[in-house]
């Protein structure tokens, strides 16, 4: 690919995105045409359907959300970077609700993305809560899986719609976590 064209993909990927945010993933092309400064037929050129720049932008956030779990834990004392890690992919499912919908639409060009989601995000999870359990900052007997299911339950819209109810709740999830972190696996839950 031409570099031009690689910086309109990358430009389009990263309009669609902020329009996705505020207007919906049901927005007029022409409105993420215009925020990525390109023509309609651009969009069209590198994103045939709709469905492919909503594919890319879910690839492109989980990865990011994936790639920030190594970051994180350069940066910070494990307990604390799984921390955080839980806090920004609770954002990366807060943000994505206008998306659930399409990714369930039964459109094959989403078939592909729950094994995307999982190959990449369970595993730097999986990493982050490795290294806290062996700092004794958090319980060793957590799965990965059941957490990333854990902070996206938790994540649905609450009764109250207040906005940091997610933030609120991954908070109590992460202090369950030190809960009887320096005791006995085999104490039952």
């Amino acid at each position: 690919m031409r570099a031009d064209a690689q910086r309109n993909v990358i430009g389009l990927i990263q309009a669609a995105k902020a329009v996705f945010a505020t207007s919906g993933v049901d927005a007029p092309v022409r409105e993420i045409a215009e925020k990525a400064g390109v023509g309609v037929g651009t969009v069209y050129r590198h994103f045939p359907q709709r469905a492919d720049l909503v594919a890319a932008v879910f690839r492109q956030e989980v990865d990011a959300c994936a790639d920030a779990a190594p970051a994180l834990a350069s940066e910070h004392a494990p307990g604390e970077a799984l921390a955080l890690w839980m806090q920004r992919y609770a954002g990366f499912i807060g943000t994505k609700r206008g998306l659930a919908s399409a990714l369930h639409s039964g459109d094959p060009t989403f078939d592909t993305l729950p094994a995307y989601f999982q190959l990449r995000l369970e595993p730097a999870l999986r990493t982050l809560l490795e290294q806290a359990a062996a700092a004794g900052e958090v319980r060793g007997d957590v799965d990965s899986m059941d957490l990333l299911s854990a902070v996206a339950s938790l994540c649905m819209p609450a009764y109250d719609n207040r906005p940091d109810h997610a933030r609120r709740m991954i908070a109590l999830l992460i202090d369950g976590l030190r809960y009887r972190s320096g005791q006995s696996e085999n104490i039952p839950c």
